[in-house]
């Protein structure tokens, strides 16, 4: 199968400012004066432990095992480095790999390594170690998933050298960095392991990495593990990291996490769920940072059921989305945890286009966009009838919603409802186990609207082929049933050019398309919140393509500072 058809989607975001006292001189003053100037800038050294609640349990620090376990991700993203990073943009930075080239036709990469990356043992990181780590990918062996075998099945890796090898793709696929985005593993102290063996290898939990922190110790408790305690590597290759120690705890809920940092027991909480976030915004000693989650909430709609042929109609679809209260979901629904959706591509990155038209709440014009497009609203009231041809039934504008099984995604479901009655819209609502509703309706094509989450973690390429090109209708992911040719050539064209800029021009017109023809509603972006210990400077996070990106700057994190007086000389 060609890289270009693959699906890589699953259903399922301070340092004080500097302060210099100028003084100048004046009255005609020739000679020079000695002032000393205060300088507030707080200069950050190393030391200190920080501790973190982390809600589940440890399983196995393998980065390419840790997919299967977010709580395993977060120590796993300190342990280990990966050939390319990518900023919260989600541009491609250099990481173990310290640049790259692109052959014209796009099929063919080099990449040469940095020189100066170690082990925490003190082996050298080489070329090997990255054919290694692909290999266990390959390996029918290993529980890897089902989609990078197939995708690593079809590329060609070959060792140059120790520090440069080279990627050969069966065609040109401009995506292919976002699958360099995966830990390491060191090929000295694993090669002699069958795949299967390394599951269960103690490496798991005693790992050894090439990351800012190294393992130092595991956290028991009548025989359960408790934490992880990690330490600073001396000789990372990278920025080096203030704390000394980074240290993860793991309790049952949010609760527990919460009365242990109220107990001084930590002093971060991983995720601040909607549970704790009251009295987390009430704590004056602690910080609340906020990112976008790599998710997407909205509406699929059914363009191809002959049940509801009017969400064959653009106009329809634009009617149905200013009909949707979404920032009164945001607020009452998810407590303020969200941002309003304008389209598939994440804003903040770089293919959003940043200037689409936005969907506000608008009722009076949804209902006049109806009334432009040929539906009546009967004088009596009730619901409103569907524009037909001489002869031929009138039908009503209703339709049936699924939606997950949940206590959220009910209430989300119930206001949409409400939402659409105020339009003259009869809603039936329908709650289904999520992977019922993904494998008996979404893929079968056998629904007529549903409430859904896109999570696209791990993806920070925003490659929106699988979702919406006209190919992936059937037995794809194309859930909408969206043909749209012009939609389909942006991406097609976008996956396979290898300049940048001409990638962006691809996204932002598919974007332009997108809102025009509107196949699906997009709700919103939830967020992801945060909370540390305003003791710790340094934090910040932007945009995350998954929760661990929380910790990327954690370089700048740091628990003690020095404040210098310095002397300066002004000249005349």
């Amino acid at each position: 199968m060609k890289l270009i058809k693959k699906l890589r989607w699953q259903i399922l975001f301070i340092i004080l400012a500097l302060i210099v006292i100028g003084v100048l001189l004046w009255g005609g003053q020739t000679e020079s004066q000695t002032v000393l100037v205060p300088e507030n800038t707080p200069e950050p050294v190393t030391g200190g432990v920080y501790a973190e609640g982390v809600v589940g349990s440890l399983k196995r620090l393998n980065p390419l095992l840790a997919v299967y376990n977010p709580v395993d991700k977060d120590a796993a993203s300190l342990l280990f480095s990966s050939l390319v990073r990518f900023d919260s943009k989600g541009l491609p930075q250099p990481d173990l790999a310290e640049s790259w080239g692109i052959s014209r036709d796009g099929e063919v990469y080099n990449f040469s390594m940095r020189r100066d990356a170690v082990w925490h043992d003190g082996a050298p990181v080489t070329s090997q170690d990255v054919v290694f780590t692909i290999e266990l990918l390959r390996s029918e062996e290993f529980p890897a998933r089902s989609d990078l075998k197939a995708f690593w099945g079809e590329v060609e890796v070959q060792v140059l050298d120790e520090h440069n090898l080279q990627f050969r793709l069966p065609e040109a696929f401009a995506p292919f960095l976002d699958y360099l985005n995966f830990g390491i593993l060191p090929a000295h102290l694993l090669a002699d392991l069958t795949p299967a063996k390394i599951v269960d290898d103690e490496f798991n939990i005693q790992p050894v990495g090439s990351g800012p922190y190294q393992f130092n110790t595991l956290l028991t408790q009548e025989g359960e593990i408790t934490g992880v305690v990690l330490k600073k590597f001396p000789d990372y290759y990278g920025e080096e990291v203030y704390l000394e120690e980074f240290i993860f705890k793991y309790y049952q809920d949010a609760l527990s996490a919460w009365e242990a940092y109220q107990a001084e027991e930590i002093q971060g909480i991983a995720e601040v769920t909607s549970e704790i976030l009251p009295q987390a915004l009430d704590d004056p000693n602690l910080n609340l940072y906020t990112g976008r989650l790599p998710e997407l909430s909205l509406v699929f709609l059914n363009l191809d059921n002959p049940k509801v042929p009017f969400f064959q109609e653009a106009e329809i679809r634009h009617a149905l989305l200013s009909g949707l209260n979404r920032q009164k979901m945001v607020d009452s629904i998810l407590n303020g945890q969200g941002v309003i959706a304008d389209g598939p591509i994440f804003p903040k990155t770089w293919a959003y286009n940043d200037n689409l038209n936005r969907y506000d709440y608008e009722p009076e014009k949804a209902i006049e966009t109806l009334k432009k497009a040929g539906y009546t609203f009967p004088a009596e009231g009730g619901d409103v009838r569907a524009k037909t041809q001489e002869g031929e039934e009138n039908i009503l504008l209703e339709f049936t919603l699924l939606y997950p099984d949940d206590e959220e995604h009910a209430a989300i479901a119930k206001s949409i409802q409400e939402n659409w009655a105020d339009l003259g819209v009869s809603v039936s609502l329908e709650a289904l186990p999520y992977p019922e509703l993904i494998s008996e309706y979404l893929d079968t094509r056998l629904y007529e609207a549903a409430l859904i989450d896109i999570n696209l973690s791990q993806t920070p390429d925003p490659d929106p082929y699988p979702f919406w090109h006209q190919t992936q209708t059937s037995g794809g992911q194309n859930y909408a049933m969206w043909n749209d040719r012009q939609a389909s050539e942006y991406l097609e064209q976008a996956r396979i050019v290898v300049d940048p800029n001409e990638r962006t021009r691809m996204y932002l017109n598919f974007q332009v398309r997108f809102v025009d023809q509107m196949p699906a509603l997009p709700l919103f972006y939830p967020m992801y919140t945060y909370g540390v210990s305003n003791d710790v400077k340094g934090v910040r996070i932007g945009p995350l393509f998954e929760p661990a990106d929380r910790l990327v700057t954690v370089s700048d994190w740091y628990l003690y500072s020095e404040l210098d007086q310095k002397t300066t000389t002004p000249e005349e």
